[in-house]
C-alpha cells in the first residue's frame, strides 16, 4: 500500500493535476485515500442511484459495485471530466441498468414542463453569481435566520423530495454537495445548457413554496 495523496488533494478546486494523483494513489493501492473517498463521495453517488432504483439498499448495491467498476477502471480514466465526475457517471449507468431491470420508470416530466419564475429574478451572465437569485422573499427576516429556523429547512427538504427526479438530482449536487455546473452536466451525461434549465426550475420551485410558507405566515 502507498500513501502519496494527502487529504488535502480532495479539494475538489484542485483541478485535473489532483485527479491523476488521486489515480495514481488509489492504483498504487492507497487504502486510507480510498476510503476518504467513498466517505466523501458516496452521499452524493447514492442520491444519483436512487433516481434510477426503487429504495435505499438498491441505491447502496449500485454505489458498491460502482466503486469496484471504478477501481477496477482506473486505466480508463482519461481526465476528460473530474474524477468525482467520471466515478458519478459509472453511477449512473449501473443506476439505470438496475433500474430497467427492476422495471423502474424513469422520472416523470411533471414540473419540468410547468411555469416557473420571471427570469429577470436571476442574475445574469456577467453579474456575480449567475443563476442565483436577486435577492431573497420579501417576507424573509435575513438569511442567517431562516438558515437555523427548523421549520424552513423542513419546508426546503420537503420541496427538495418533491421534486422531480432529474431536478432533485441537480439541485442536491449543486447546491448541497457543492459540483460545479460542468460536473453535474459529466456526471448526469447532460449538457451544461440543460443542467442549468433543471437547476433554475428546481431553484424556481423551492423558492415558490418557501414564498408561500411566508406568506402563509404573514396572514
Amino acid at each position: 500500500m502507498t500513501r502519496g495523496v494527502s487529504t488535502d488533494t480532495l479539494d475538489e478546486s484542485a483541478g485535473p493535476a489532483r485527479d491523476m494523483d488521486l489515480v495514481a494513489a488509489l492504483k498504487g493501492g492507497d487504502l486510507h485515500l480510498f476510503a476518504e473517498l467513498v466517505d466523501s463521495w458516496s452521499p452524493a453517488m447514492l442520491r444519483i442511484a436512487r433516481a434510477h432504483v426503487p429504495d435505499h439498499h438498491a441505491a447502496e448495491d449500485v454505489i458498491q459495485e460502482a466503486w469496484i467498476a471504478a477501481l477496477r477502471g482506473l486505466d480508463r480514466f482519461e481526465g476528460r471530466s473530474s474524477l468525482r465526475s467520471w466515478v458519478g457517471g459509472i453511477v449512473v449507468n449501473i443506476a439505470r441498468r438496475q433500474g430497467i431491470r427492476q422495471s423502474r420508470l424513469l422520472p416523470v416530466p411533471m414540473a419540468e414542463s410547468g411555469p416557473t419564475v420571471d427570469p429577470v429574478r436571476f442574475q445574469q451572465a456577467g453579474e456575480r453569481e449567475p443563476g442565483g437569485w436577486r435577492r431573497f422573499p420579501s417576507p424573509w427576516r435575513s438569511p442567517e435566520d431562516a438558515a437555523i429556523d427548523a421549520e424552513v429547512r423542513a419546508v426546503i427538504q420537503a420541496a427538495v423530495t418533491r421534486l422531480p427526479e432529474r431536478q432533485r438530482i441537480v439541485v442536491e449536487l449543486h447546491d448541497l454537495q457543492g459540483y460545479d455546473g460542468q460536473e453535474v452536466a459529466d456526471t448526469l451525461s447532460i449538457s451544461l445548457g440543460n443542467q442549468r434549465v433543471l437547476l433554475h426550475r428546481a431553484r424556481a420551485f423551492v423558492r415558490r413554496e418557501l414564498e408561500a410558507y411566508f406568506a402563509g405566515r404573514e396572514s
